[in-house]
C-alpha cells in the first residue's frame, strides 16, 4: 500500500509566535501577554503570471524567497505590534487599523530590501576580507576557497552572536516548535504536545539550510568567473546573486526528496548542522502555540477548499 502523500507545509517564527503557511493561505498565531493565543490569517495572492514562473526550475526559488520575504513580514509586524499591546487597549487598536492597512505594501517592500541588502552586505564583506589575503593565495581557486571560509565564519559569528540575546533565542525555540510540528504532522502523528515535543527540531526544508546551501554553491559558480580585478570580482558576485539563489533552492528541495534514502540523506545533513545554533529546544507553551497555528492553517485551509468543491458543482 503506498504512502499517503500530505501537503507541504512551510513556516517561520516571529515573536513569541509562529506563521504557517499553505497552499492558498498562511496563519499565524501569537502569545499575547495575558496568555491568550491571537491569530493573523492572510490569503495567498499571486498573479497567473507569477504562478506560472513557480513552475520554472531555478527562477521559481527566487519567486518563492521575494513572496516569503513580503509575507513574512507582515505576519512578523503583526507579531510585534499585537504582543507589544496591552489587552485592555484593544478596542483602540481596532479603531486604528484602517491607516494600518495603508502600510501593508511599505512593510512587504521593507521586508524584500533587507534581504536584499542582508545578502549584499554577506556576499561582498567576504569578498573584500579574501582580497587582502591576496598576497599569500594569488590564484583563483584559493581566493574562491577563503571567499567561502570567510562567508562562512562571518554567517556562523553572526548567527551565535545574535542567538545570544533574550528575545532572539525566544524566536529560535519557537522556531524548533515550528519544525516539530512539521516534523510530527509529516510523520502522521496526532498534534498534541507530548508528540510534537518527541520530533525533532530539524528540518530538510529549513531557510537556515537554504542560506548555507547559498555558501557552497556559490564555491561553485565562482569557479566560472575571473577574481581579478577587484571591481570584476564585485560586479560578477552581485550579478550572480539571483543565480546562486536559483540553484540554492533547487539543492534544497532535492536534498529534502533524497532525505529517506540511504547515504544520499547525508547531502542535507550541513543545513541541518546548522539548524543546531538557528533553532532552540521550545518549552511547552511555545509548542502549545505552534500547534494551534497550525490547527487553524488546517481548519482555514479545508473550509477553502469545501468552498470550492461547492462552486465547481454549482
Amino acid at each position: 500500500m503506498s504512502k499517503e502523500v500530505k501537503p507541504v507545509y512551510g513556516g517561520q517564527a516571529v515573536v513569541e509566535g509562529v506563521m504557517f503557511g499553505g497552499k492558498k493561505h498562511t496563519v499565524t498565531a501569537i502569545r499575547r501577554k495575558d496568555g491568550t493565543i491571537e491569530y493573523f490569517e492572510l490569503p495567498r495572492q499571486s498573479s497567473k503570471a507569477i504562478a506560472s514562473l513557480k513552475k520554472i526550475p531555478f527562477l521559481r526559488g527566487i519567486i518563492a524567497i521575494i513572496e516569503a520575504s513580503a509575507n513574512g513580514s507582515k505576519h512578523l509586524t503583526f507579531s510585534t505590534e499585537r504582543y507589544e499591546v496591552d489587552p485592555s487597549e484593544d478596542h483602540a487598536i481596532e479603531e486604528q487599523e484602517p491607516s494600518k492597512l495603508a502600510l501593508i505594501l511599505g512593510v512587504a517592500t521593507i521586508g524584500i530590501l533587507s534581504f536584499l541588502f542582508g545578502k549584499f552586505v554577506f556576499t561582498l564583506i567576504p569578498v573584500f576580507l579574501a582580497e587582502l589575503t591576496r598576497p599569500l593565495f594569488k590564484s583563483d581557486l584559493a581566493q574562491i576557497l577563503i571567499e567561502g571560509l570567510f562567508k562562512l565564519l562571518l554567517l556562523l559569528t553572526y548567527i551565535y552572536f545574535v542567538s545570544l540575546t533574550p528575545m532572539i533565542k525566544r524566536v529560535f525555540q519557537y522556531h524548533g516548535a515550528e519544525h516539530k510540528v512539521i516534523n510530527a504532522f509529516e510523520n502522521g502523528y496526532e498534534l498534541t504536545v507530548q508528540n510534537v515535543q518527541a520530533a525533532s527540531r530539524l528540518h530538510y526544508r529549513c531557510g537556515s539550510s537554504f542560506i548555507l546551501f547559498t555558501v557552497i554553491v556559490g564555491i561553485f559558480v565562482y569557479m566560472l568567473v575571473p577574481t581579478e580585478p577587484l571591481w570584476a570580482r564585485v560586479l560578477n558576485r552581485l550579478a550572480l546573486i539571483p543565480v546562486v539563489l536559483g540553484i540554492s533552492f533547487e539543492v534544497l528541495q532535492l536534498t529534502n526528496k533524497l532525505r529517506d534514502f540511504p547515504v544520499l540523506k547525508y547531502l542535507g545533513y550541513p543545513g541541518l548542522w546548522l539548524q543546531l545554533l538557528t533553532t532552540k529546544e521550545p518549552s511547552d507553551d511555545q509548542v502549545e502555540v505552534a500547534i494551534a497555528s497550525f490547527n487553524k492553517l488546517l481548519e482555514i485551509e479545508k473550509v477553502a477548499e469545501e468552498d470550492v468543491e461547492a462552486e465547481e458543482i454549482v
